[in-house]
């Protein structure tokens, strides 16, 4: 699999992931609560979500390992709310 390829195939998997997240709360909006954090070959973005104009339904961060100049794997955590 060329660099391209493998690009494509891991922008295509994180961008099916984040559908089947975003299809249980379509009307969710995710807002960082922090820029992201890059140490190394990994990286974090906190996030709260929830109902425009509503209280907070939850809070969250992302978690980022790169190889090579690739993403390696990805990890969600929920967190409690700010």
């Amino acid at each position: 699999m060329t660099q391209k390829a493998a690009y494509f195939v891991a922008e295509t998997r994180l961008d099916r992931i984040a559908g089947v997240i975003k299809a249980t709360h379509p009307d969710f909006e995710y807002q960082p609560l922090f820029p992201p954090e890059e140490l190394g070959d990994a990286g974090r973005v906190r996030w709260v979500s929830g109902t425009p104009g509503k209280p907070l339904a939850y809070a969250g961060t992302d978690f980022i390992v790169a190889r090579n100049g690739r993403i390696a794997s990805v990890y969600l955590v929920f967190d409690n709310l700010p």
